[in-house]
């Protein structure tokens, strides 16, 4: 086998009138985005006269990704551009999985378990990852979040399980 790209043509399943299908797709994506967050502020009471309400800035903003979404979207329709390119799951799941594995356990197991948890759950989004060096800047980082919420910002954070304390 020879080290020189081969010329083989790339197979896509776009349709042949999108010429640029990752800013089509791209924009698709911040299009959908832009439409959940106009749903979701829908109940929000927007703005009367000169005074601002709740759901002004969130529609406004919306509005914006929408119109910016739309634009990138004709770019890839009207341009030649990259092909769809392949993409990694792992990282973005175990950081997702770790957001929610510290919402879920940081009122019963207490900051200093959790935090320590959720670097451990992050961690395992690469297979690059150096358990030893980890598990010390995991103590580490732990460590000092513990001292900077209560102690340093003065918020009422518990910091061991429920079980532990009572």
């Amino acid at each position: 086998m020879s080290d020189t790209p081969s010329h083989v043509p790339v197979k896509s399943i776009m349709p042949k009138w999108v010429r640029g299908p990752q800013d089509f797709v791209g924009g698709l994506a911040l299009m959908a985005i832009a439409l959940f967050a106009l749903w979701a502020s829908s109940d929000l009471q927007g703005m009367h006269g000169f005074s601002f309400g709740a759901g002004t800035a969130p529609r406004m903003f919306a509005v914006l990704l929408l119109g910016l979404g739309f634009a990138i979207t004709v770019v890839g329709i009207l341009t030649e551009g990259a092909h769809l390119a392949t993409y990694a799951w792992r990282g973005p799941l175990f950081v997702s999985l770790s957001i929610l594995s510290f919402a879920i356990t940081i009122r019963p197991l207490g900051l200093v378990i959790s935090a320590f948890l959720t670097f451990m759950i992050a961690a395992l989004g690469t297979h690059e990852t150096r358990w030893k060096e980890t598990i010390i800047v995991g103590v580490v980082l732990t460590a000092f979040c513990s001292f900077l919420f209560p102690y340093g910002l003065g918020l009422p954070m518990q910091l061991w399980p429920r079980f532990l304390v009572q």
